[in-house]
């Protein structure tokens, strides 16, 4: 690599490589456990029951709150865009990665306790939305801090297994969670004050219950990774010289590793469809399959303990193949039992002289959705971290963020607009799951534009002017 492309550039290396020899299993585990604990604000607060209890009723009516919460997360996604690369580069910068993964962490836990306060009332709806926004804000600059230390805690000849079993324990720490939450709150199994509804006061304890189950289980992290060295001056710059020095680097990584660009839109693209799988995956199973709520639920268990179970596995292989295979392997897999469930949709179906329902369909083939989503986000980390320069993880894992958010309209816009157009073409009922094909459609893309991508392993790391 020619290093005369960045004048006062570093020297060229990867944060992995010129890490650590050998990684510490308690190290890894503290680090997996910052992952378990996430899942509360993720699979409780965001997306299984206190989402649900703010697009209630008792706030206004369903449309209303819903199109108030999306306008709230929305601006918390333009916040989180705008901000997450600075704040990378902030920590990366001033040897303070660990203490901003442990405030953002706090912040979190902070705003989900403070969701306590939001009583089942139309008054009330504005800050449970706002605590929920700024909650998503600081969850995903946590984030940030919390990827760029997979290169801290793993070696170049396990990253992929780490990354995979950090993605598995955050999977299965949301269905601990949440059978916690059903079990003590939701459907509780016996009487406790805990229980009673009145004021929902049992639905209002999930977010103390949530807030206490991030933070004790983010606490490992805390103590067992040290601390970056500070490794220049961008700390100390002004926000605006922060955003100068971004874009330059950015230039500069394109100038002397483009693959990395190329890696950071192709994943922002499939990513989206990853995402879609699990958003819409339990509207889809309700609305075309029929599937009543306590089916959803049953099947959301088992899908996050089968992605749980793929993340894992595909991890071992991303150390074996490298993380490229893995992604294409699990975007083809997603693309394949997609089209199955697409073709046969929920009709009853003779194969081979057996009966074949159409909720058979969708629970094997979503499930093996499901297989597919951990393998290719796992992976998508491991990837991104190969190739960030040293000491620029927190940097690099913020432009993951950003262009993540940048087109995370693209899956949901599909899934629409392929409804939109089935509506008047197909029988009653039967439009909605031409969404999976909008969703398939955001996957291909994705993959189409990961083909030419390089692997990391040939893929130069970027040469980065200093701050």
């Amino acid at each position: 690599m020619n290093s005369a492309s960045a004048p006062r550039a570093v020297q060229p290396s990867s944060e992995l490589a010129s890490g650590n020899e050998a990684s510490s299993k308690g190290r890894i585990l503290a680090w997996a456990s910052w992952d378990w604990g996430s899942a509360a604000f993720n699979a409780v607060m965001t997306t299984f029951v206190f989402t649900v209890y703010l697009t209630s009723n008792a706030f206004g009516g369903e449309d209303q709150a819903s199109a108030v919460l999306g306008a709230a997360l929305a601006v918390a996604g333009f916040a989180i865009a705008l901000l997450a690369p600075v704040t990378g580069q902030r920590s990366d910068a001033g040897g303070r990665r660990k203490l901003w993964l442990g405030v953002n962490t706090a912040a979190v836990a902070v705003l989900t306790a403070l969701c306590f306060f939001v009583y089942p009332q139309p008054e009330f709806l504005l800050l449970g939305v706002t605590l929920i926004a700024l909650g998503n804000v600081f969850f995903e600059f946590a984030g940030v801090n919390y990827n760029a230390m997979l290169a801290q805690i793993s070696t170049p000849r396990n990253i992929g297994k780490v990354s995979g079993i950090g993605w598995g324990a955050g999977y299965l720490g949301g269905i601990v969670a949440l059978l916690i939450v059903l079990q003590l709150f939701v459907q509780p199994s016996f009487d406790w004050f805990g229980a009673s509804t009145e004021d929902s006061l049992n639905i209002r304890l999930v977010a103390v219950f949530s807030a206490l189950w991030f933070f004790v289980f983010a606490l490992p992290v805390l103590f067992a990774v040290p601390e970056l060295p500070k490794t220049g001056q961008a700390a100390r710059l002004g926000i605006v010289a922060s955003y100068r020095l971004l874009f330059r680097r950015i230039r500069a990584i394109y100038a002397t590793s483009p693959h990395t660009i190329y890696f950071l839109l192709a994943s922002a693209v499939f990513r989206d469809g990853l995402a879609a799988v699990f958003t819409f995956g339990g509207i889809i199973a309700a609305g075309t399959f029929g599937f009543a709520l306590s089916q959803v639920i049953f099947f959301a268990i088992f899908g996050n303990v089968v992605a749980a179970v793929g993340a894992v596995i595909g991890g071992f292989l991303d150390d074996r193949v490298g993380p490229k295979a893995v992604i294409i392997g699990s975007l083809a897999g997603l693309l394949a039992a997609g089209t199955v469930i697409l073709v046969l949709g929920n009709g009853d179906y003779v194969f081979f002289g057996l009966p074949w329902a159409g909720s058979t369909t969708f629970w094997v083939f979503g499930l093996f959705l499901c297989l597919f989503v951990g393998p290719a986000q796992s992976s998508s980390r491991a990837y991104l971290a190969r190739l960030a320069p040293h000491g620029e993880s927190g940097e690099l894992f913020g432009l993951y963020a950003t262009t993540g958010r940048a087109v995370s309209f693209l899956a949901p816009a599909l899934f629409t607009l392929c409804i939109t157009v089935a509506t008047p073409l197909v029988a009653a009922g039967q439009a909605q799951r031409w969404g999976i094909l909008g969703i398939m459609v955001v996957l291909l893309a994705g993959l189409l534009v990961l083909l030419p991508v390089k692997s990391p392993d040939k893929a130069p790391i970027a040469v980065v002017p200093p701050a």
